[in-house]
């Protein structure tokens, strides 16, 4: 079923063995190792490239600094695998990660007997992060220019006058392509995202509502709705299910500055934590693409300065005799604080998709985005 295998492929399952981008300005010798790091370790099926990253530095996200990784790697890298040795040495002064012994086991692809077929392995390698903080998420979120999907499908009739639809139901829908397959996803127009800066409109965004099975093609399609995360009406939208598409990149830093907002809360929520799905107001055209790490910056409200005012008078009147001085009312500006991380998933032209890493305070709109 395709829907499954839809959520394999941006898992970033496929990843590699070096985990970020090296940035031109930061240097291995400053990278903090954690305290007693082990010399040696034998990946174990489960882990991820963060949590193996985790146990040799503080800041996992810099793995690709260790491993004197360059942006082609990242984004083609070597695969890593259950039974591998990743070793911690110091070369010419500097500490350096290596794969000290690769597992003996079949790479990447092996012929089994008397079958012909040859099955890949790149599922056994390790993914980057936990499969499921991403995968109810990776394919999901559409932004387009306009308020529909042009060359969309289209629910025009139920089997019954019911308004609402839900899973096991049978809807009637137009310009079901039977080359798209049986699987679909089903959207509906959603909010209008902005700037949080400005009045410009990066995109619409169409709201995921679940999936239907093609049971039987025609100019007039027979559908069943097999998952629906709310109900599904008349008019609502119809995309087939992607195909299988295996993206390598692993979570970096940034080549450019990033000067970011978060815009909006997943599920419309009013804060956010560990888990949550954010979206930020910037997207390919700023240089963002899949992979990224972000820190967070969450604004501090201004705070009035107590000291004495020793400056010249502002306002000064004289009543009866007395003069009265109104001093003026001085704030001290508080730089932001970082309160987490992210790591982008999805991008769109003006706007991105994120998976909130770590914060150690709820996260809400209009926090800051940064390079890390």
């Amino acid at each position: 079923m395709r829907l499954k295998s839809i959520i394999a492929p941006l898992l970033f399952s496929a990843c590699a063995l070096p985990f970020l981008l090296c940035s031109s300005v930061a240097r291995a010798q400053d990278l903090q190792l954690q305290e007693n790091p082990p010399d040696r370790y034998t990946v174990q099926k489960g882990d991820t490239l963060w949590g193996i990253s985790g146990k040799f530095l503080k800041q996992p996200w810099r793995w690709p600094e260790i491993w004197q990784m360059n942006r082609d790697q990242i984004r083609n890298p070597h695969l890593i695998y259950p039974g591998d040795v990743i070793a911690l040495d110091k070369v010419n002064g500097e500490w350096r990660l290596s794969l000290a012994q690769r597992n003996a086991g079949p790479r990447p692809d092996v012929r089994l007997s008397p079958s012909i077929r040859v099955d890949s392995l790149e599922g056994e390698a390790i993914s980057s992060i936990p499969p499921g903080d991403l995968a109810p998420f990776l394919s999901l979120p559409i932004v387009t220019d306009g308020g529909s999907i042009p060359g969309a499908a289209r629910i025009i009739a139920s089997r019954d006058n019911r308004v609402v639809r839900g899973v096991g139901d049978f809807v009637y829908a137009i310009n079901v392509d039977e080359k798209s397959g049986t699987q679909w996803y089903i959207y509906r127009p959603g909010k209008i995202l902005h700037s949080f800066d400005s009045d410009e409109t990066l995109g619409y965004e169409m709201r995921y509502l679940g999936t239907a099975r093609v049971d039987r093609f025609g100019e007039l399609a027979r559908m069943e709705i097999t998952t629906a995360r709310e109900e599904i009406l008349l008019n609502d939208l119809l995309l087939p299910a992607p195909r299988e598409e295996l993206v390598s990149y692993v979570p970096h830093a940034p080549d450019k500055v990033v000067d970011g907002r978060i815009i909006s809360l997943g599920n419309n929520s009013a804060e956010g934590g560990r888990g949550s799905i954010i979206t930020l107001d910037r997207g390919t055209r700023d240089g963002i693409e899949v992979g990224h790490v972000l820190a967070i910056y969450h604004p501090t409200p201004v705070i009035a300065d107590p000291r004495p005012y020793e400056g010249p008078d502002i306002l000064a009147r004289f009543v009866d005799q007395t003069r009265a001085i109104v001093p003026p009312t001085r704030y001290l500006n508080v730089p932001p604080e970082r309160s987490g991380l992210l790591f982008v998933f999805r991008t769109f032209d003006k706007v991105a998709y994120a998976l909130v890493l770590n914060a150690a305070e709820p996260v809400v709109i209009g926090d800051l985005l940064r390079k890390p």
